[in-house]
């Protein structure tokens, strides 16, 4: 089966939902941010300090197009992939990608208790990361509601309703991937 692709903001749970889907759907799985990683030897925050954004995009670009040509895998983007070098048409192309979406409030709570891991949100106040959760939020939704469907992932709060929402997901793949 060709690739999903999960996509959504960052702490839309496209990592914690996109392993266990996998594993009920009996796929690989791969975040492409921990890929890329793996490839370079280097975090993501690095590679954006010593390439600038730009630099990192290309990275990003060249190894998405790599990851998407596996079958029977799960991907989880990194926020903005789709939001640059075509990546979302080509995502679109090659196999099923699902928006992962969570209220402004629920990733606002998530990333605030993550902004330490988080190079883009690390040493913002809460009135900071909330100007910048909603002003990049807007500026990359028209990007994710290309995708070909939308999933509610605001309760990932325990095990119990991640196992629940791979469920209801996978089921909804299975349904999608006869349309596209």
């Amino acid at each position: 089966m060709t690739p999903v692709f999960l996509i959504g903001y960052m702490g839309s749970g496209k990592t914690t939902l996109g392993r266990v889907l996998a594993k009920a759907m009996g796929f690989s799985f791969i975040d492409l941010d921990w890929y890329i990683e793996g490839r370079y030897h280097k975090k993501v925050g690095e590679l954006f300090a010593e390439r600038g954004e730009s630099g990192f995009r290309e990275i990003e670009s060249r190894l998405l197009r790599e990851v998407g040509q596996m079958n029977d895998t799960v991907v989880a983007a990194g926020g903005g992939t789709p939001c640059f070098n075509d990546n979302l048409d080509f995502m679109r192309r090659s196999g099923l990608v699902v928006y992962l979406k969570a209220s402004e409030e629920v990733l606002f709570d998530r990333l605030r208790q993550a902004r330490s891991q988080r190079p883009l949100l690390r040493g913002k106040n809460d009135e900071e990361l909330r100007a910048y959760l909603s002003e990049t939020l807007d500026q990359r939704s028209p990007y994710y509601k290309q995708a070909h469907c939308v999933f509610d992932s605001s309760r990932l709060e325990s095990v119990k309703e991640i196992d629940v929402a791979a469920q209801e997901l996978k089921k909804i793949i299975y349904q999608q991937i006869d349309k596209i």
